[in-house]
């Protein structure tokens, strides 16, 4: 958990989140509501998974509606994003490249305009570039893994850094997070991730489960609980305008993944070979998260 002094540090501040219906916004709502901050969460999703919020229905894409609704906020997080399978951002990029690209220009630059104290944007392990670890100091160059998407995210990443060396800014920080699950998540088997799909297929009885691949798929998965406290302190102790990985640090397979729901879930479940499997293995390098105050041992909890 996140020690009491950081989150009375939120207490009375006014709080915008976007896209904090999602996986990883709605747990940082709760946290920072629980904390005493006024929250205001603006997304494209008619919910109100938390009454304690004022929740506003609009779309970032507008940068006039971007400049209102960030004015007077003491903090911004922009958590606002466009999910989608590996099939559907191969099928449909544009869908999610240009409104992320506008999106992530209007929420950043409203910000920059109305002396926002602190920001945090949450981009993804989908800006790497391919490899198997993924460290912050490396792999810097190349395209990234989610095509589209991740220049979309690196293009966002770009504007916080050239406010760094154009305005002498500082008061921006840069997540990015690794497979995360957990509720609010897309549960639409069409284009969910992993572990979404795999609960939609049993809970709707499925017989057999079928899993795209051969199950040899590593990935690195984090509970959406655990990436918003990640989130939330990086806002408080900042990165300057760098990005620091929010992970668990461990690979796991898609085989494994089954193989433990199987342990206490009752299904049958079959490996479809003919179907791609994904890029063979995505683990985060997290010791960054664990020297940069996001771990306990650095008195960051």
């Amino acid at each position: 958990m996140i020690k009491d002094e950081i989150l009375k540090s939120f207490q009375g501040k006014g709080v915008l989140v976007t896209g904090g219906t999602g996986l990883i916004g709605r747990q940082a709502v709760d946290i920072l509501l629980a904390a005493g901050a006024h929250v205001t969460v603006v997304s494209l999703d008619k919910l109100n998974p938390n009454p304690g919020a004022e929740y506003v229905y609009g779309d970032l894409t507008d940068f006039s509606f971007c400049k209102d609704i960030v004015k007077g906020r003491d903090f911004v997080f922009h958590m606002a994003g466009i999910k989608g399978s590996i099939e559907v951002t191969r099928t449909k990029p544009s869908s999610h490249f240009v409104p992320a690209l506008m999106f992530n220009t209007n929420t950043l630059e409203a910000c920059r305009i109305n002396k926002v104290k602190k920001v945090v944007y949450t981009s993804s392990i989908g800006a790497y570039a391919n490899a198997e670890i993924f460290h912050e100091d490396e792999n810097k160059d190349g395209a990234p893994m989610d095509f589209y998407s991740g220049w979309a995210k690196r293009m966002a990443e770009m504007q916080i850094e050239t406010y760094k060396i154009q305005y002498g800014l500082e008061n921006y920080s840069i997540v990015r997070p690794c497979n995360v699950y957990g509720p609010g998540d897309n549960f639409d088997p069409e284009n969910a991730m992993v572990i979404p799909t795999l609960m939609w297929r049993i809970y709707n009885k499925e017989n057999p489960v079928t899993v795209w691949g051969d199950g040899s798929a590593v990935r690195d998965f984090a509970y959406s609980r655990d990436v918003a406290e990640g989130v939330i302190l990086a806002l408080h102790y900042g990165t300057k305008s760098s990005f620091v990985n929010l992970g668990s640090g461990k690979g796991y397979t898609v085989k494994e993944l089954v193989e433990a729901l199987h342990t206490f879930l009752d299904f049958n479940y079959i490996f479809d070979k003919s179907k791609p499997s994904g890029f063979p293995k995505r683990v985060m390098d997290i010791t960054s998260q664990k020297t940069y105050t996001l771990q306990p041992h650095n008195d960051a909890y």
